[in-house]
């Protein structure tokens, strides 16, 4: 197995073997295109040393013959890579608790490891919700709730041209952005109580404007609930950077395929603040 090795190991410690339990990379099921098993299996073969997770995304799963996702998830844990539902348990919600059983029952038929689900769906009690995390461990697999971070436009400092990844506190419109994050977080604390393994962040309104992030939701997040309990979806390269930047590389990622060796490559070279590059005079590869 091909792996980041620097002559400074020693020192700063190197990029752990899989399975991680932080610097976890999640990788999107590439659905926005024609996925094939032979795309997959390319995908593996070449990286799938740098891959830790693989999402069914959109309800992706739920257009598939059940035959080719068993393909999937068995060609993945081949390759030591989790295979998580996505956001799709949340349609099933509706059916109540014994809809939700069934489902949960037939992930694992089907070799999923990670059921994900929106805790801010269709209005449920925090309670009940509590109860399907409690189920989804009891069936042996790993819960991982979804929490969305939203804020108002108007709350993104706009001060004109600045160096990128520098801070503006801004002038808050409303304190209802605070009062939902710290309401999140609690939420998120009493998941992981009732024995969720991570909370996934879909902070896409923070990370849609990687110039002007809104550090300090991110920060407070990481801060209550642990940089390893915590996921963050990383749309684009620029939020990819952010995120190395500020946390390292043991900030967990959710990513979509075309980032992967990109990921891989910042987190290499934010193993220690002495790695040049991954590719230069302190690092080499065996």
């Amino acid at each position: 197995m091909y792996r980041w090795k620097s002559s400074f190991d020693e020192e700063e410690g190197d990029r752990a073997d899989k399975p991680r339990r932080y610097g976890v990379t999640e990788m999107r099921v590439p659905s926005y295109t024609l996925f094939t098993q032979n795309l997959l299996q390319d995908t593996f073969e070449s990286m799938g040393q740098f891959v830790d997770g693989l999402k069914f995304t959109g309800g992706s799963n739920s257009m598939m013959p059940k035959s080719f996702i068993k393909d999937v998830t068995d060609m993945a844990h081949k390759h030591n890579v989790y295979v998580s539902t996505g956001d799709w348990a949340e349609h099933l919600l509706r059916k109540g608790p014994s809809g939700f059983k069934e489902y949960i029952e037939e992930c694992t038929r089907m070799g999923f490891d990670t059921v994900e689900f929106n805790m801010g769906s269709l209005g449920f009690p925090e309670e009940t919700l509590l109860r399907f995390v409690r189920l989804i461990k009891k069936a042996g697999l790993k819960a991982k709730p979804q929490f969305s971070v939203k804020f108002e436009k108007s709350d993104i400092p706009r001060t004109g041209n600045r160096a990128y990844g520098s801070y503006v506190v801004p002038t808050p419109q409303t304190s209802e952005m605070i009062e939902d994050l710290d309401l999140l977080i609690k939420r998120a604390e009493r998941c992981l109580e009732a024995g969720a393994d991570m909370i996934m962040i879909d902070a896409d309104d923070v990370c849609k404007y990687a110039d002007t992030v809104r550090s300090d939701i991110i920060a407070n997040v990481i801060g209550r609930l642990g940089l390893e309990k915590t996921m963050f979806e990383a749309s684009n390269a620029k939020t990819l950077e952010w995120f190395i930047n500020q946390y390292g590389p043991r900030v967990n990622l959710f990513v979509d395929q075309v980032q992967v060796l990109n990921l891989e490559c910042l987190r290499g070279q934010n193993l220690g603040n002495r790695h040049r590059s991954v590719l230069g005079a302190s690092s080499y590869l065996f």
